[in-house]
């Protein structure tokens, strides 16, 4: 994982190139599975609520100088703000202080198995809350067998005592509920603001800024104890990968289109999991991996990505993909969604 990524500022020929684009979309899936080693690094020096206030701040103030130098023109409509606060809030400040909160309680490893729910949690807002989606039986058969997965990570069966982990758990899966909510609010509400994907990424991500910055009295000024592995964490995890990354992944759908990019769904788990067991020395149970297979068999039910060979009278054809609008966050490429995130 480079240090000093190469700033997507090429010609979009250059950009959109085969290899570039699937340089950016492995590292897009490299830093968001690092970011949750980054969050539990954070934690042993920082409080949950001042590693999100950081990531916050850095990505911001990182999307804020690409916007600036690639003059980025925003929307001026009072409107748009307004949805950009809401996204702000539910797709920013509301996940990244649960999730940070909840690595207090349990493995970065188990963190990125829980975010890959993420494309079953916007199945179901885009399908029952915000009526943007019209999915099929297999579909909805896929949203149940994701829920199994989930049952299957949380392991019922060695009992269902409220401690840490177990609440943990539940908040971690709220915070991709969170995730699921802002990407049909944002197919719902902002599919054409006028403005690029960095910029509409910029927008949401500063409202969330302006949010911790009021929020800062209350959040975040209590001691700290900062040393070297910590202040890398936070500007990995702020700069890099609530900033830099989303230009990688925006990038990535435009070249590729939201299904294929969503794809980074799967990266990202197997890069925490592998970093939480080389460099903290985690360890995994049989029922996490299992169950984050079932669930990504779900995510590939309910995006309806499983072709469905039919013999047609002397050969035989596929019924091609139909491609889910809110797959995994991969939405309008227009609207400026990333793919999927930590």
């Amino acid at each position: 994982m480079p240090t000093t990524p190469v700033l997507p500022t090429l010609p979009r020929d250059s950009v959109t190139s085969s290899g570039w684009v699937t340089t950016q979309f492995i590292l897009a899936g490299v830093v968001w599975g690092a970011s949750f080693l980054f969050m539990k690094v954070a934690l042993t020096g920082i409080s949950p609520a001042q590693v999100a206030w950081t990531r916050i701040i850095l990505g911001a103030l990182t999307l804020g100088a690409l916007v600036l130098f690639r003059r980025e023109v925003l929307s001026r409509s009072v409107r748009v703000w307004a949805h950009l606060l809401v996204l702000g809030l539910t797709f920013c400040v509301i996940p990244f202080l649960l999730f940070s909160w909840a690595q207090q309680h349990v493995t970065s490893g188990v963190a990125s198995i829980f975010n890959a729910t993420t494309p079953i949690m916007t199945a179901i807002m885009a399908w029952l809350v915000f009526r943007v989606e019209k999915l099929k039986v297999l579909q909805v058969i896929g949203i149940g067998v994701g829920i199994l997965g989930i049952m299957v990570i949380i392991a019922p069966w060695q009992g269902m005592s409220f401690d840490g982990s177990l609440v943990a758990e539940i908040a971690i899966l709220g915070a991709t509920a969170s995730y699921g909510f802002s990407l049909a609010y944002m197919r719902r509400f902002v599919s054409h603001t006028g403005m690029s994907a960095l910029a509409f990424t910029f927008g949401y991500v500063a409202m969330a800024g302006v949010v911790m910055a009021i929020l800062t009295p209350f959040l975040v000024l209590t001691p700290v104890r900062l040393d070297a592995p910590i202040v890398v964490s936070l500007v990995l995890l702020g700069c890099l990968g609530t900033g830099i990354a989303y230009v990688w992944n925006q990038n990535t759908v435009r070249a590729w289109g939201p299904t294929r990019a969503s794809t980074v769904t799967y990266i990202t788990p197997v890069v925490g999991v592998g970093l939480g067991i080389l460099i903290l020395g985690e360890t995994i149970t049989w029922n996490e991996p299992v169950g984050a297979l079932v669930v990504f068999l779900g995510i590939l039910l309910a995006q309806d990505r499983l072709q469905v060979r039919r013999r047609k009278d002397e050969g035989t054809a596929a019924d091609a993909p139909v491609p889910s609008p809110a797959a995994a966050g991969g939405l309008s490429p227009a609207a400026g969604r990333p793919a999927g995130r930590a």
